[in-house]
């Protein structure tokens, strides 16, 4: 009983000195105007939305639909379906994380861009992977790395990848920062820009309207060509349909693949490479496509 007779008016005590300090110092902080705000620009940093202004409507379009799919799974090879949209992915061979891929529905990096421009602009503007969009004929102005993200607006594309090879893209909104589709094991998130590692630049694409010479590729696993012949070195590989841009066609080595044969070979100059013209959407020989000298 003495213990608590001799500890009660201690705890007092120091109860009464502790709100008083307290008291003195609420006394001294309260006048800080921007105390109040701090919350809402914490939770407007995390905000996916359009921040920034001078971004064409389907650019802003664009960056808002991918938006909607905050929270959705990233999945390896998710949203190339047939049509765009989020798609159950595939087993990425080099990453573990990946094992669960075709569980879950969504999208990879890619496959957001495609999805998000798609309802934006209407039509399936940007097919194929990350490489492919960003340099599909639909790109309009690009900006190197060391221009950082001084010169960007919304909905423009932002890419990481080393040796002219993309292996990364998300959509811009505006004051650094971006929405993407990340890594297996993840969600669709709004990130920092991140401008160090193999940040490779920027692209800015184009209206609905389709730029001139733009087709369509069909079929899987088709190789292009440094020569119009198939006997020289590949250049690069399309896994699937693709819009590409062609700058000119012309008669070389015949070849026969998929039931067909044509010696038409199509230059497409975003790849510096040659395509045989059985695996482009036309005619054997394109309509409207210059003969290349």
């Amino acid at each position: 009983m003495a213990m608590r007779r001799t500890t009660l008016p201690a705890a007092v005590t120091a109860l009464t000195l502790l709100a008083a300090w307290a008291g003195a110092h609420s006394a001294t902080a309260a006048p800080a105007p921007h105390t109040a705000k701090a919350p809402n620009r914490a939770k407007a940093a995390g905000t996916c939305a359009v921040l920034a202004p001078g971004a064409s409507s389907v650019a802003e379009k664009a960056a808002a639909a991918a938006c909607e799919q905050i929270g959705v799974w990233y999945t390896w090879g998710g949203g190339h379906g047939p049509q765009p949209g989020p798609t159950y992915g595939q087993v990425d061979p080099s990453d573990p994380d990946s094992a669960h891929d075709p569980e879950r529905l969504g999208f990879d990096c890619s496959g957001l861009v495609r999805y998000a421009y798609a309802r934006a602009a209407g039509g399936d503007p940007l097919t194929g992977n990350a490489h492919h969009q960003f340099h599909s004929p639909q790109v309009k102005q690009r900006f190197t790395a060391a221009q950082g993200t001084g010169p960007l607006l919304p909905g423009d594309l932002l890419a990481w990848g080393s040796g002219g090879s993309i292996h990364h893209i998300a959509i811009y909104l505006g004051a650094g920062r971006m929405v993407e589709a990340r890594e297996s094991g993840t969600r669709i998130t709004v990130s920092d820009v991140r401008l160090d590692g193999d940040y490779a630049g920027a692209v800015r694409i184009a209206g609905p309207a389709a730029a001139p010479g733009t087709f369509s590729t069909w079929g899987t696993e088709v190789w292009t060509h440094k020569e119009p012949s198939t006997t020289s070195p590949r250049v690069h590989k399309f896994p699937g349909p693709t819009t590409v841009r062609i700058e000119c066609q012309k008669h070389a080595e015949p070849v026969t693949a998929e039931g067909y044969t044509n010696d038409a070979w199509s230059y497409l100059p975003e790849y510096g490479a040659w395509i045989t013209n059985i695996y482009i959407k036309g005619a054997a020989w394109l309509d409207g496509v210059r003969t290349c000298p």
